[in-house]
């Protein structure tokens, strides 16, 4: 059977061995797209221009408690106003859902992070549009 596969390793069409890489040589830089070692370096993704910022999921849950949504609520979530709570437990209030949150980036119109599922950190990103209320803590 060695000698159907080249010899010693086997070889994919392209280049590419069966050492843990995809047939072709794999992603340029090695790993996923986005992922360490792909663009940005490791631990950062690519869309945080500069890096430097820790990127990953709380290593602890949220507060234990549920907190009161205000009573005001805007026409509009501005970025600037919850850009004060990137890397910070926050509550998003939607207009039918509420949750844990914790935001690792601000867009224009969007933000993404980490929601709390009840037992552990998914990403998550959600327009800014969709959201009522917030609160940082």
């Amino acid at each position: 059977m060695g000698q159907f596969f080249g010899g010693g390793g086997q070889q994919f069409p392209g280049g590419g061995s069966t050492g843990g890489q995809f047939p072709g040589g794999g992603f340029p830089g090695g790993g996923f797209p986005g992922g360490p070692g792909g663009p940005g370096g490791p631990g950062q993704s690519p869309g945080f221009p500069g890096g430097g910022q820790p990127t990953g999921a709380p290593t602890t849950p949220p507060p234990s408690f549920t907190p009161e949504q205000p009573q005001f609520q805007t026409k509009a979530i501005d970025p600037g106003g919850i850009r004060g709570c990137l890397f910070r437990f926050t509550y998003i209030w939607l207009r039918r859902d509420s949750f844990w949150f914790f935001p690792t980036f601000v867009g224009r119109n969007s933000i993404a992070g980490f929601r709390w599922s009840g037992f552990r950190w998914v990403y998550f990103g959600i327009d800014l549009d969709r959201i009522e209320s917030f609160q940082c803590y």
